[in-house]
């Protein structure tokens, strides 16, 4: 029998994604500062905007797509809820609601963290001090996850706070990928030059797996290999498989330790999803639209959060609406 009340299952699932999230941002941010640049060799800070299909919601308030703009607006403008304090705060909202069941510290720490951002102005995080900027975030998120996973009871909780962790890093895994592979490389040309090898570098520190990828790939860097260890690496918990592959174990053992009848429909979408993972190869997948593919991976998981929502966070919506989100949103991109 499940001692979980339904609000408390959705504010653990979407507190770790939003810290999660927090996180990704702030690693693209610094890897775009450092490392990405575009073939004149100057930053594509439109490139960001197009990985999270914010350039509607951007052109709104700001004029073009510079370096002060870009930073400002996913770091600390309270008015775009895709910036790094606005995912912060919903976090700390999501833990308010959860005060009966987290840790003290976990309080704590994440309602320090939003102060301490709120604190902040936008020329502590502009260009020249970005570096150091996205280091704090990501130290706190850092600190979030360890403290979580010290201090975090074992019950329903748990599951669901792993279950949208790694929702959150297969979606933004693959959103990455994507981007790299239509956007940041329009030319032909350009494939295999060092502007390429430099993108492709770029993607992988994104996603923090560059030492594990030269780990498994000592000797070169190409389009086929970064994909495929971003794709199918069960190694790299990063990767989109070793993300479906946490997310069916945690669920599947969440119904059978706590006797729950929902999650059928969710685990029905994992099957699918999982088959096809362990049956394409990156080969496959680039002749088949490497794009659509990954689209299409989106898709299954708004729809698994759908159906995840509907059994245990008592939402009403139905998983084919949910689906019409990323459609509007790679039309954008």
């Amino acid at each position: 029998m499940s001692r979980l009340l339904s609000r408390y299952a959705e504010a653990t699932f979407w507190m770790a994604r939003y810290v999660e999230r927090a996180e990704n941002l702030a690693r693209v941010l610094d890897v775009n500062e450092t490392f990405s640049r575009d073939s004149r060799g100057t930053q594509n800070w439109l490139s960001v905007l197009q990985l999270y299909a914010d350039e509607a919601r951007y052109k709104k308030t700001y004029a073009t797509a510079t370096a002060e703009n870009v930073i400002h607006f996913y770091t600390l403008d309270p008015e775009n809820p895709s910036s790094i304090i606005s995912c912060v705060r919903m976090a700390r909202e999501s833990a308010r609601t959860l005060r009966p069941l987290i840790s003290t510290e976990m309080w704590i720490q994440l309602n320090t963290f939003y102060n301490r951002l709120r604190g902040m102005t936008p020329a502590e995080a502009r260009s020249h001090r970005l570096a150091r900027f996205c280091g704090v975030i990501k130290e706190a998120c850092q600190a979030h996850t360890g403290i979580t996973e010290g201090t975090f009871y074992r019950d329903e909780g748990w599951y669901f706070y792993q279950l949208g962790r790694n929702v959150e890093r297969a979606d933004q895994t693959t959103r990455l990928l994507d981007v790299k592979y239509h956007l940041l490389l329009p030319s032909p040309s350009h494939v295999g030059s060092p502007f390429d090898v430099s993108q492709w570098n770029a993607v992988l520190r994104s996603a923090s797996g560059f030492h594990a990828f030269r780990r498994v790939h000592p000797s070169g860097m190409s389009p086929a290999n970064v994909s495929g260890f971003l794709l199918f690496d069960p190694g790299f918990p990063r990767s989109a498989n070793a993300c479906v592959e946490t997310i069916d174990e945690t669920l599947t053992e969440l119904r059978h330790v706590y006797g729950l009848k929902g999650g059928g429909g969710a685990l029905e979408q994992l099957d699918e999803l999982r088959a096809v993972l362990a049956s394409e190869n990156t080969d496959s997948v680039i002749a088949k639209g490497l794009h659509e593919f990954l689209d299409w991976v989106q898709r299954k998981l708004i729809v698994f959060t759908a159906e995840l929502a509907q059994d245990f966070f008592g939402a009403q919506a139905e998983p084919e609406e949910a689906d019409a989100e990323p459609r509007e949103a790679r039309a954008g991109a």
